[in-house]
């Protein structure tokens, strides 16, 4: 979504916190480059889900002078401690910076409204674009590519529902703890942590947490149920559903 006024400018990075991938950076350096700032968590099923269009940006217009700047944001006590963040980028495969925002400071001075939150800035680092939540994604590139002064085709959609004008049926809400029972959904995802099993739907697979892990997928949204059991040593946070195609 287009900024409603050119005059909103980048809060800077609070200090003090821990960076992944350099050794910190501020805000006011950056100036003279577009930056896409996203907030986060690896515990969120969303977040994952946008994190494959962000490595892409990175990695495809860095070069042209793109900034891509994630602020990890924990929604779950287990995402809260740097070295958890640290070893999600890693397996992640993240490698643009990393703010390590724990106790929300950088949050609250964006007044950011959810996961994921997208924010890009101009050259002179006042607001382009926000999104909240998934999709938006060939509007974010389109914007990049316009900051930046070069064209080339966006990136092909990832999943069906990603497409532009694609449309997409509201899930189950989230549930607390390790539920289990009806749902609609196009995924179905659960916050785990410590290591063990869990059975899903009857099939026994093997955890190391803390992960947000994909249990059911359904190539569109589909009524199921859900029958989860954690074995000895796994805990479980939260069950998450994503939307699917209509």
């Amino acid at each position: 979504m287009r900024a409603p006024v050119d005059t909103i400018p980048a809060p800077p990075f609070p200090g003090g916190l821990a960076w992944i991938n350099v050794a910190s950076l501020r805000m006011d350096k950056q100036l003279g480059r577009p930056v896409v700032v996203e907030f986060w968590d690896f515990l969120r099923a969303h977040s994952l889900r946008t994190l494959p269009y962000l490595r892409a940006w990175h990695e495809r217009y860095a070069a042209d002078g793109l900034r891509v700047v994630g602020i990890h944001a924990p929604g779950f006590a287990a995402s809260r401690e740097p070295e958890a963040v640290r070893d999600a980028c890693a397996r992640l495969g993240v490698e643009y910076p990393v703010l390590v925002d724990s106790d929300l400071r950088a949050w609250r001075d964006y007044e950011n409204q959810g996961w994921p939150g997208r924010y890009v800035f101009d050259r002179t680092l006042h607001l382009h674009t926000l999104h909240y939540g998934q999709g938006g994604y060939e509007e974010t590139e389109r914007a990049i590519q316009a900051l930046l002064g070069t064209e080339r085709e966006p990136l092909d959609p990832l999943r069906p529902e990603d497409a532009e004008g694609a449309t997409l049926v509201p899930p189950t809400p989230d549930e607390e703890g390790a539920w289990s029972g009806p749902y609609e959904a196009g995924a179905v995802w659960a916050v785990l942590e410590g290591a063990g099993a869990v059975r899903v739907n009857g099939q026994q697979r093997a955890v190391t947490g803390p992960v947000c892990e994909l249990l059911v997928e359904h190539p569109r949204h589909t009524a199921g149920v859900l029958d989860l059991e954690l074995g000895p040593g796994v805990t479980c946070a939260a069950v998450q559903f994503t939307p699917g195609l209509a």
